[in-house]
C-alpha cells in the first residue's frame, strides 16, 4: 500500500504542467513512478495473490517456505527502494551503476525466489 500510495502521489506531480515548467526535475521521477507502481504495487499484489490462493504444498508447509516468501518479499522491495533512489540520481547524470545493478540483481531474486517457493505448489502431482 505504500508503494501505492507513493506512485499515486508521484502520478500527480507527473501530471501538474505548473509544477513541471517550475521544476523541470519532476520529469525525471517517471521511471520511479512506473516501477512503484507496476513493482511496488500491482506484482506484489499477484504475489501476494498467488501466494494465499494457488493450492497448498503440503498440510505442515500449506504455501512452501515461509523462510524464502520473506527473503522474496524483502528482496522485492529493497530492490525497489534501491531503483527508486538510483534512477532519478542516474537520470541526472550521477553515477549509481551499482545502485541499479544491485537493485535488478535483488528484483531478479525475488522473482526466481517466487518461483522457486510457488512451483511446487502447481506443478501437476
Amino acid at each position: 500500500m505504500i508503494h501505492l500510495g507513493g506512485a499515486l502521489v508521484l502520478g500527480v506531480l507527473l501530471q501538474s504542467p505548473d509544477l513541471r515548467a517550475e521544476y523541470p526535475v519532476v520529469a525525471l521521477v517517471y521511471p520511479t513512478w512506473l516501477h512503484l507502481l507496476v513493482v511496488g504495487w500491482i506484482t506484489q499484489v499477484i504475489f501476494g495473490v498467488a501466494y494465499w490462493m494457488f493450492p497448498r504444498y503440503s498440510a505442515e508447509r500449506p504455501r512452501g517456505t515461509a523462510r524464502l516468501g520473506w527473503v522474496t518479499l524483502a528482496s522485492l522491495n529493497i530492490g525497489l527502494l534501491l531503483r527508486a533512489a538510483g534512477e532519478p540520481l542516474h537520470a541526472l547524470g550521477q553515477s549509481t551503476g551499482g545502485v541499479l545493478t544491485a537493485s535488478a540483481l535483488l528484483q531478479l531474486l525475488a522473482g526466481w525466489g517466487f518461483v522457486v517457493n510457488t512451483w511446487p505448489r502447481i506443478k501437476e502431482r
